[in-house]
């Protein structure tokens, strides 16, 4: 029995999202660019996307690039951005082909004109596909987020649009980027890593979390089937115990 036939296609997550890391330590791995290690990522994005729409995933969230990681070299940051615009460029035929609409969350006025422009005309284009949502977290920071959504949500109080009575969790996921996204059911991050990073904060609060050691450029479609079969084999609560469950 092959990895995707052990997978419950009726108890799949139906928001995955991905903290892709390790690019950099692959290259240094093997005594490359750090360029090159973001660029060999691509790979991973492509064929996790398709592999995500093969199965039935409606939503997916990829955390492509931080507000911190703006403090990285500028040589860096400058390679990414136009890995990022040639990557839309070139990704457009795949997303039309397997019917993915596009989404981006994150404060995107501070990507290049440039990046910001190729971006929307991807995610116009592709507006009407519904066979999955891919959602790529940029120029994002959970943090962030909620400080704009509070600030928003203080100044409707303040012009008496809602009352501070009526303000509860509902108020909040309409304030925040991903208010068209339903909350995360699984978190991977690649690399070997144990942090969240600044990453969908709220919005994984009750999503199971797994991790491993693969480099983000060797993240293959057997790795994700590995990590949805872990995700199936959890009992979810919710708070509740385990005998309110059954």
């Amino acid at each position: 029995m092959t990895l995707e036939d052990q997978i419950n296609k009726s108890n799949l997550p139906r928001h995955l999202a991905i903290i892709m890391d390790g690019n950099g330590r692959w290259a240094k791995q093997k005594g490359l660019l750090r360029a090159l290690g973001h660029e060999s990522g691509t790979k991973a994005v492509r064929e996790t996307v398709e592999s995500c729409a093969k199965l039935g995933i409606q939503n997916l969230t990829l955390y492509a690039f931080s507000t911190e990681n703006w403090n990285r070299p500028k040589l860096e940051v400058d390679t990414l951005m136009n890995l990022l615009i040639k990557s839309l460029k070139d990704e457009l035929k795949t997303l039309q082909k397997n019917e993915i609409k596009l989404n981006s969350i994150g404060n995107l006025s501070l990507l290049p004109k440039s990046a910001q422009n190729e971006l929307l005309e991807v995610i116009n284009k592709t507006k009407e596909n519904n066979r999955m949502t891919l959602t790529l977290a940029l120029s994002y920071g959970s943090r962030e987020e909620l400080v704009s959504a509070i600030k928003v949500i203080s100044d409707k109080v303040k012009n008496n649009i809602i009352s501070s009575e009526t303000i509860d969790e509902t108020i909040i996921n309409q304030h925040l980027y991903t208010h068209n996204l339903p909350d995360v059911d699984l978190l991977i991050r690649t690399s070997g890593e144990h942090r969240i990073s600044n990453f969908l904060l709220w919005q994984i609060a009750y999503a199971e979390l797994y991790f491993t050691d693969v480099l983000w450029p060797d993240f293959r479609e057997e790795n994700l089937y590995e990590a949805i079969i872990s995700y199936q084999k959890r009992e979810r609560r919710f708070g509740k115990t385990s005998e309110q469950i059954k």
